[in-house]
């Protein structure tokens, strides 16, 4: 980066960089991070009025925090040298205002964070808040009791979806250069759709995360969200290694992740499509469209694309019982006062949890075990699988939970993310990359689903879309009609 863009870039201009150009620019002592704080700081503040995606802040402890950085946040794979990065109000941040959305814990703070926070900020990353989320993420709509909903960026009047959807607003209008999220339901996958930006989950394991009295259950998992998928493969590095507090985590690959987007190309690259996971998932009409236009796009670029012929019968209802499986063991010895104040939905989910029988559970097995031989044989012959991240595009932010797609109705709230389901119910990664903007001038994710443990192969498949599509998506102020 020449001098002239630096001199360019000042102040929140600052916030239309890509990460690890800001990192490059921190390395090299171009900028410093109160710089960085300054901008973001001033982001927020001229954007989140409009969105609510950042409700707490705490620019006051990320200041005291540059005075102590370790020397692990300016050398090794995925140190962030002081970068400014939000995370997601599911997880702790020591002396910070912590509340899981829900109205019994709205005025908890912790005196530890969670562990991943911890290793956030030991490799460079500056905390400069905590982004929306609904009720203990249960949701693809992103409001809840304690701080009222989150706005998308790209109409106001819409949801950015959920659970991470103040994470993903927060990103397209500049506000941090990376973002925590989590996943069960496409829960970072669908806002970033919705949003214009990328999302990757990862392989269970991957990065180390979540609750610990869920340590066994595989299907939640923690994940970077970015404005690009070179970014996402930077916070990838930051957030992956072992931690033996979390009994499924394992090493990162010995590879940085941010290798693997370098080189990346269209030309060669194997895709898979379904339009709707073979008669699993509804997709409205112009959602199809606009994924297949940009489908025939890549093959213009040199990716060949086939039919998918995997057989995924059951898998809604499998999904649904791990899904159950993790809220009943969240929630069946929570204190009784903090279940009092649930919204319904998420009662309803920990009540379905708690109602399974051993014939559900092993079903679900069943089905998940032949699913996963199914997509060990498609990926014999494809590099990934594609489909859209959501069957519509973003809806009215009053309306929690989609009843209709394709004409079809929906008789779960949970049916209108069933995109999602594949990639939680067997254990494979997963990323949604922005397709260019679609229906009413609204962005449009694509989906890319991988091999198992095959994050860097993925990456580099999302950086050729994204290349195809002459991405990232700019920063954008919100649009408030």
């Amino acid at each position: 980066m020449s001098e002239k863009i630096v001199q360019d870039y000042t102040g929140p201009e600052l916030c239309k960089l890509q990460a690890h150009e800001v990192v490059d620019l921190l390395r090299r002592r171009e900028v410093s991070p109160k710089d960085l704080l300054e901008a973001s700081r001033q982001r927020h503040s001229e954007t989140d009025a409009a969105i609510n995606a950042m409700p707490t802040v705490c620019f006051e402890r990320a200041e005291e925090a540059i005075r102590h950085l370790p020397e692990s946040a300016f050398a090794g794979r995925g140190a962030l040298h002081g970068l400014p990065v939000g995370i997601k109000d599911l997880s702790a941040v020591k002396g910070v205002r912590t509340t899981w959305g829900t109205p019994a814990l709205a005025d908890f703070v912790p005196d530890k964070s969670d562990l991943l926070v911890e290793l956030i900020e030991a490799r460079g990353g500056l905390v400069v808040g905590k982004t929306n989320t609904p009720e203990f993420g249960a949701g693809g709509n992103t409001f809840n009791a304690v701080y009222g909903p989150t706005r998308n960026p790209w109409d106001t009047r819409l949801t950015p979806a959920g659970s991470s959807g103040g994470a993903a607003a927060q990103l397209i209008t500049g506000q941090t250069w990376l973002s925590h999220g989590s996943d069960h339901g496409g829960s970072l996958r669908t806002p970033a759709s919705f949003c214009g930006v990328v999302g990757l989950r990862p392989s269970p394991g991957r990065v180390a995360g979540g609750p610990a009295i869920a340590g066994f259950i595989t299907e939640g998992a923690q994940g970077p969200m970015a404005r690009s998928v070179k970014d996402c493969a930077l916070f990838l590095d930051t957030m992956s290694g072992f931690d033996p507090h979390y009994p499924i985590s394992y090493p990162a690959d010995p590879k940085p992740y941010a290798d693997f987007v370098e080189r990346a190309t269209p030309q060669g690259l194997r895709i898979a499509y379904t339009p709707d996971m073979n008669g699993q998932c509804e997709v409205d009409p112009e959602v199809r469209a606009h994924i297949e236009a940009a489908l025939v796009e890549m093959e213009k670029a040199g990716a060949a694309v086939v039919e998918a012929g995997v057989k995924l019968d059951g898998l809604k209802r499998a999904y649904h019982v791990q899904r159950g499986l993790l809220w009943a063991t969240l929630m069946r010895d929570i204190d009784p006062e903090i279940r009092a104040g649930f919204k319904e939905t998420l009662e309803n989910n920990v009540r379905f949890g708690l109602a399974l029988t051993m014939d559900d559970i092993v079903d679900s097995q069943l089905v998940r075990s032949r699913i996963y031989d199914e997509m060990l044989h498609l990926f014999e012959s494809c590099d990934v699988l594609a489909s859209p991240v959501v069957g519509c595009m973003p809806h009215p932010v009053e309306t929690e939970w989609v009843r209709e797609i394709g004409g079809k109705p929906l008789n779960h709230y949970m049916d209108w993310l069933s995109f999602a389901f594949l990639a939680t119910a067997v254990g494979l990664p997963a990323i949604s990359v922005p397709v260019g903007l679609g229906p009413r001038g609204l962005p449009v994710g694509l989906q890319l689903v991988g091999a198992p443990r095959s994050e860097g192969a993925l990456l580099a498949a999302a950086r050729a879309v994204e290349l195809v599509f002459a991405g990232p998506l700019p920063v954008i102020d919100p649009k408030c009609s």
